[in-house]
């Protein structure tokens, strides 16, 4: 039991992303096989930010994807933020 609370306490960072990650591909996969409208995260993106009637929502989602990527790579790349 101890070995496990350590294991635990050492890895809870990548318990939790991994977990997270399992639970996002789980969740995507049952989405996309039942073939409902409005359930995958391609669809509610979509509705979110309105990007199939409005030019305004497709901007704020380009620059919103755009900065977020940016931001990222310079953040892995540089080691800061």
């Amino acid at each position: 039991m101890n070995r496990l609370i350590g294991f635990i306490r050492k890895n809870t960072s990548a318990l939790l992303w991994g977990g997270w990650a399992l639970f996002f591909v789980i969740y995507e996969s049952i989405a996309l096989l039942n073939r409902k409208d409005g359930d995958t995260l391609s669809e509610n993106t979509r509705g979110l930010f309105r990007t199939r009637k409005s030019k305004a929502g497709r901007a704020v989602f380009t620059v919103a994807i755009a900065g977020g990527a940016v931001w990222f790579l310079f953040h892995i790349l540089t080691e800061t933020m």
